[in-house]
């Protein structure tokens, strides 16, 4: 059988699923969220509702997933022992604001707009903004290729966004909720401050327009981004090893970023930046492949400074450090 009779034979397989999904995306719309627009006079933004039924569809399958499979493989192979399970809890909270919240949709959708006002000034002055599908002829036929080539493009730009949330005080005083946590799991992933994670998702919305990113494949990007990044946060003592290690962030490496003492504080403002690929890190000279799985926090915080137990209170203490960072006007690294 060759390949492409192999393909057509599980195609139905795939397909299966991809038309349940699409019969649960329009119920919930035609059933629930429709009859809600129109009641509030709001039938204009119905578009934009039909894609956030979509993301909290996405959402729900993955929260879902890492419960099931994550928290299995955290009960049977742990980096610590779980001893705060209430700071876990938090967490879950942050999971669940984060991936049914659909603040990378509203990113999208928001900078849509500007993209497109942008774009219709440069065809004007007769520029073409740069589109990575034109870049190799025929890879509109390909869309694998152009997912992965997106997901490299978007990565190093996320290596270089996460520099600058520890390089900058003002932005160090929101991402350090990301890092306060001293429990570290799965969940701890989308524990971030949510004008830090409206920062980050805005800029990593408008380099993907900008770059002809199309809804399908910033749907896919954005979701296999985080299902690896949960992997790397989960309390697993895993590591690739090899040749692997050094291709994919593994626990073990990016352990070592959230590590006291040497993730934010160590040399070069900290090691092991990378999201998803290690190679930018091995480029700029801040990666750090020992093993080993240290705990996890902020140097500080075994002095007593206070980062907060709960939602609010982190939320709140943040945005006073970042207004402390700024009244001080020192730009200087955390």
């Amino acid at each position: 059988m060759t390949a492409a009779a192999l393909f057509d034979a599980i195609s139905p397989l795939w397909n299966w699923p991809i038309d349940r999904f699409g019969d649960a995306q329009r119920w919930l719309f035609e059933q629930l969220v429709q009859p809600a627009l129109y009641q509030l006079g709001a039938m204009h933004l119905a578009e934009m509702a039909f894609d956030a039924v979509e993301w909290f569809l996405v959402g729900v399958l993955e929260v879902a997933l890492l419960a099931l499979v994550m928290g299995a493989l955290e009960r049977r192979q742990p980096a610590e022992p779980l001893r705060d399970r209430a700071a876990v809890r938090t967490d879950i909270v942050y999971t669940l604001l984060h991936r049914l919240g659909l603040l990378p949709l509203l990113a999208f959708a928001l900078f849509t707009p500007l993209i497109d006002g942008l774009e219709a000034q440069l065809r004007f002055l007769d520029v073409s903004r740069p589109n990575i599908d034109q870049l190799w002829p025929g890879i509109t036929d390909q869309p694998l290729l152009a997912f992965l080539i997106y997901l490299v493009v978007l990565d190093l730009l996320d290596y270089a966004i996460h520099r600058g949330q520890h390089a900058w005080r003002w932005w160090w005083a929101l991402h350090a909720v990301h890092h306060s946590q001293r429990q570290m799991t799965f969940w701890s992933d989308d524990r971030n401050h949510l004008l830090d994670a409206l920062i980050r998702d805005g800029l990593f919305a408008f380099a993907a327009l900008a770059i002809g990113v199309g809804p399908g494949h910033f749907v896919a990007l954005v979701v296999a981004s985080r299902l690896m990044q949960s992997l790397q946060h989960a309390n697993l003592r895993w590591r690739w090893g090899g040749v692997l290690e050094r291709v994919l962030v593994s626990p073990s490496f990016h352990r070592r970023h959230h590590a006291i003492g040497v993730g934010h504080e160590g040399p070069a403002g900290g090691c092991n930046f990378a999201v998803l690929f290690p190679v930018w890190d091995i480029l700029f000279r801040t990666a750090d492949f020992r093993p080993g799985f240290l705990p996890t926090g902020i140097a500080d915080q075994l002095s007593g400074e206070d980062y907060g137990r709960g939602f609010w209170r982190q939320q709140w203490l943040a945005l006073r450090r970042m207004g402390a960072a700024l009244w001080r006007r020192d730009s200087r690294p955390a």
